[in-house]
């Protein structure tokens, strides 16, 4: 009996170690398959918390920056105007070319010299009367003349004496489709002949000297070979012209050509009277326009300005024809491819100081200021003797 008892406890106890023996070897790979289950789950909240941060930079790249206003930035990069233009919260920059050199900076002609530090490249003063010249820089240099255009359209169609009160409608083929610029006389305007030149003449009005060229008889391809004509009966000879409002860089000339031009046109009295005329208005319908001179010198008290005329287009920068007279003396003055906006007015004043500092002894009435280059010897004020203006402009062509 105690040795049945003695061997059922033995196999209970080896029973027991079994069980204990399992529960000791089971428990690491219960552990395991729970440490896997828990890796399971974490990696998947890893991935999408990579995925999510991969998607946020990715939206920030793409994302535009926010702008702080609605203003528009400009400033300069590199010789080019930086435009920034800015809606909403998208910013935009763009790159405007820089304003396109005149042939006179081309040709280098700005690297002349004068006693006077005009800005002018190309400078003719000369008297009128005397029909001496007074200071010369790159006069024979040929050049686009813009606006002094219109002097010669004015000129012909003062001269052709066609009536002054026939109407005269804006139409879509005096729209400037060479340069794009604008005007206040829309298509279908209607105003007599006389208001169309005066606009031309003083206000530089590029539809109205168009319309003038296209209605003279025989059309607008007659009225410029006229143009050609009057050039070449006056003398001329570096003159050349295209179309009558100067929009054109084909229309082209030289200082010693234009002083003619001026000499001839000053003794039209339509065309002196309209060309200084301050202002002007015209009744278009039920508006009525003000138009001013181009040329603020006919405001001036220190000026008696006879006759004038501006022009700008950047292929010639700015122009300016004068006949005033200064000191006791009717000059005739011509500045080409001015540098600055201004600067032509301030050449005409340089040359007025200059005419009026003179001493009424001085030989100021003789002398011959001749622009130079850089390397050249110093300038030299001569008495040249007087020369018919004709003979005189026609020397060296």
């Amino acid at each position: 009996m105690m040795t049945r008892n003695r061997h059922a406890f033995h196999k209970m106890l080896q029973m027991l170690a079994v069980v204990v023996g399992l529960g000791v070897g089971m428990a690491p790979v219960g552990h395991a398959a729970e440490r896997k289950k828990a890796a399971a789950k974490v990696q998947p909240t890893k991935a999408a918390s990579a995925s999510k941060t991969a998607v946020r930079k990715a939206e920030s790249k793409a994302r535009p920056v926010a702008a702080a206003s609605s203003r528009t930035v400009v400033a300069s990069k590199s010789g080019s105007r930086v435009v920034a233009s800015k809606r909403g919260a998208v910013a935009k920059v763009a790159y405007a070319p820089p304003p396109r050199p005149s042939f006179g900076q081309i040709a280098g002609l700005h690297g002349a010299q004068d006693p006077l530090d005009l800005k002018s490249s190309v400078a003719l003063v000369v008297d009128q009367e005397t029909h001496e010249v007074l200071l010369s820089k790159n006069d024979h240099a040929v050049l686009p003349i813009a606006s002094l255009t219109k002097l010669m359209t004015g000129l012909l169609v003062s001269e052709a004496r066609l009536p002054m009160e026939e109407m005269i409608t804006i139409t879509q083929d005096d729209v400037d489709t060479e340069k794009g610029s604008r005007s206040r006389l829309t298509v279908g305007t209607t105003l007599t002949r006389g208001e169309m030149l005066h606009l031309a003449l003083m206000s530089s009005e590029n539809r109205a000297a168009h319309a003038l060229g296209r209605t003279y008889p025989g059309g607008l391809a007659a009225f410029v070979s006229l143009m050609n004509a009057k050039a070449r009966m006056l003398g001329m000879a570096d003159t050349r012209y295209v179309e009558p409002t100067g929009l054109s860089s084909n229309n082209q000339s030289s200082a010693r050509d234009l002083a003619l031009l001026v000499d001839t046109a000053y003794r039209d009295s339509r065309v002196r009277e309209l060309s200084t005329s301050p202002s002007y208005t015209v009744d278009v319908g039920a508006r009525t326009l003000q138009y001013n001179n181009t040329n603020r010198l006919v405001h001036s008290s220190a000026w008696d300005i006879g006759l004038q005329k501006t022009g700008y287009i950047s292929e010639a920068g700015q122009c300016l024809v004068m006949q005033a007279k200064v000191a006791g003396r009717k000059l005739i003055m011509v500045f080409l491819d001015s540098a600055g906006k201004f600067s032509r007015i301030g050449d005409a004043e340089r040359v007025r100081r200059w005419v009026e500092s003179a001493p009424a002894t001085s030989p100021l009435g003789k002398p011959v200021a001749q622009g130079r280059h850089e390397g050249q010897a110093p300038l030299q004020v001569s008495t040249a003797a007087s020369v018919g203006m004709a003979d005189l402009m026609s020397k060296g062509h």
